[in-house]
């Protein structure tokens, strides 16, 4: 009889932990895959899948600084709905890559304009054409040569275009009152970045463009990240740009030696580590690699 009981309470002990832990693994996949974080009471960041989006909520509308994949905008659509009864009015493009720009069709009928460089839109342009995915675009309506200053939403923001970077039509995004930046992909904090040679970049130009920004924007700015290494931050300040910066200058500086010292760019391409940026690890070393030899070896 003991035994009897001990098998029942043994049997039901048993299906209770297995119904607990089917329980928690439907609660854990109910959970919603993105990250919404406020840095001000009207400002936060989302991220789930591509570069970290940027919003506002203003006291007259909204607005979003790029737009993930299409899922993952609507994602956010529904979130701030949920924070704000107020239209969309205005969407940016820091630059023209999907993971960024994808998104945008989830705002077709439901944001008033939509905003980004000129390099950037004759390159989402051309993008989807070569991909036959013209259908799938919402395009900006809105685009500048260098600089962009107007009100939106109860905030003043101003657009900048430095020149080549990360592309040729990379914007750093300022909202004024707020003081905080979006960076678009020309910061990668602690992350080996893409360059985009078929669209215009140019690591040289690039650690000018960043030169340029660190003088225009102040200590107290909060900087937000295209995209960040595991256990790193998407939002930094004005240090993590300047160890960005550095790394690009590193970057050319090893490739150029090892250039110089004979090697070929299967050798270069080799290296585990960008000499005098260990910070930046892990895998994608050889994107920066390439990019870098292609603009030194053609240059030359």
């Amino acid at each position: 009889m003991q035994r009897r009981n001990f098998l029942r309470t043994t049997a039901l002990t048993t299906g209770g932990l297995l119904l607990a832990q089917k329980e928690m693994l439907a609660a854990l996949w109910q959970q919603p895959a993105f990250k919404i974080t406020m840095l001000t009471k009207d400002m936060g960041t989302f991220t789930e899948k591509g570069g970290t989006i940027l919003f506002l909520l203003g006291k007259d509308g909204i607005v979003v600084v790029d737009a993930e994949f299409p899922e993952q905008s609507q994602h956010l659509i529904d979130e701030l709905k949920k924070k704000s009864e107020k239209p969309f009015e205005l969407l940016i493009n820091t630059h023209h890559h999907g993971d960024h720009t994808s998104g945008n069709i989830s705002f077709k009928g439901i944001v008033k304009n939509v905003l980004a460089h000129e390099n950037s839109l004759k390159n989402q342009k051309n993008t989807a054409i070569a991909q036959k995915t013209e259908d799938k675009q919402l395009y900006p309506d809105w685009t500048y040569s260098s600089v962009w200053n107007t009100k939106a939403a109860g905030e003043k923001y101003t657009l900048y275009y430095y020149g080549p970077g990360h592309t040729n039509g990379d914007s750093f995004v300022h909202f004024e009152k707020q003081n905080i930046v979006h960076t678009g992909d020309l910061v990668f904090n602690r992350r080996h970045p893409f360059i985009d040679r078929t669209a215009g970049a140019n690591i040289k130009s690039w650690v000018s463009v960043l030169d340029k920004a660190m003088n225009k924007f102040d200590n107290k700015t909060t900087f937000v990240f295209g995209h960040a290494a595991e256990g790193y931050n998407v939002t930094g300040t004005k240090d993590d740009v300047k160890a960005f910066q550095t790394y690009l200058t590193n970057l050319l500086a090893f490739t150029d030696s090892q250039i110089k010292a004979g090697k070929t760019k299967e050798d270069i391409l080799k290296a585990t580590e960008i000499p005098g940026s260990p910070e930046w690890k892990g895998d994608g070393i050889q994107r920066p690699l390439t990019a870098a030899y292609e603009e030194l070896t053609t240059a030359s």
